[in-house]
């Protein structure tokens, strides 16, 4: 049974977590892009996630999708779609309803692609819509393969240039993990028994901020309604002895 929610000070205690196969660059038609949709066609469950060349500047114009990552258990294939763009073969897989593309927020991923070209999505699974029927809150991949895998994503290379000439071997290694972990997500799933969320725990409801009592308006009083009494003084004055009484009005 997973957590509902994992805390960061847990993942930071966990073992790092990699792509532990072959990884292979694509960035244009030939025998390797051939080898790599017949290795993929193979598969019944792969690993799918896109990567974006950040935008770190406010107007700066919104970048589009520059790689693709497909993963099987023992190698995983990064296209340069930004370079190459979706070729019909590509376009094949990701239309392909026999083949499960397991991945995060795929929805966005998905429309990322289809400027390059227009195709069917079929065959997707999208973590963040299922893991609730696992008993998991979480959202993110990090927190999800923590939770499910028991292991840390590094997300170091998160923001880095997609666009880059070449893509360095650090970039490579995130690139495969973050398909391939989604894979493995998903069949460590199949595996397990559900434990859906109840409704209150899906959503649960968030404390509501009170705002400071010296900004707290006293409330107004209708004409004709009695207005509230003033508070008694904590501190009464002390009440004359007899004695002092009669000296006083002797006195007077």
């Amino acid at each position: 049974m997973y957590k509902i929610s994992i805390l960061p000070e847990e993942i930071e205690k966990m073992p790092l977590g990699s792509f532990p196969g072959k990884i292979q660059v694509i960035d244009k038609n030939g025998i390797d892009f051939v080898r790599a949709i017949a290795y993929l066609g193979t598969q019944k469950i792969i690993g799918f996630d896109t990567e974006t060349r950040p935008v770190f500047s406010p107007g700066q114009r919104h970048n589009h999708v520059a790689l693709l990552q497909l993963s099987g258990a023992e190698k995983a294939y990064l296209f340069r779609v930004g370079t190459m763009g979706m070729r019909k073969l590509l376009c094949a897989i990701l239309s392909n309803p026999r083949i499960l593309k397991v991945g995060a927020a795929v929805h966005d991923d998905v429309r990322g692609l289809q400027y390059y070209r227009q195709f069917e999505e079929r065959g997707f699974v999208d973590l963040q819509k299922i893991a609730y029927e696992w008993g998991i809150r979480d959202k993110s991949v990090k927190k999800l393969a923590a939770n499910i895998l028991g292991v840390r994503i590094s997300k170091s290379q998160q923001l880095s240039n997609w666009e880059a000439e070449e893509l360095s071997a650090a970039q490579q290694m995130y690139a495969a993990t973050d398909a391939w972990v989604c894979r493995e997500m998903y069949l460590k799933l199949l595996k397990s028994e559900k434990h859906p969320l109840t409704p209150e725990e899906l959503n649960p409801p968030q404390p509501q901020p009170q705002a400071p009592k010296e900004v707290q308006a006293a409330p107004e009083v209708a004409d004709g309604e009695a207005k509230p009494k003033k508070r008694r003084r904590r501190h009464r004055r002390k009440a004359k002895k007899p004695q002092e009484a009669a000296a006083q009005q002797d006195n007077g």
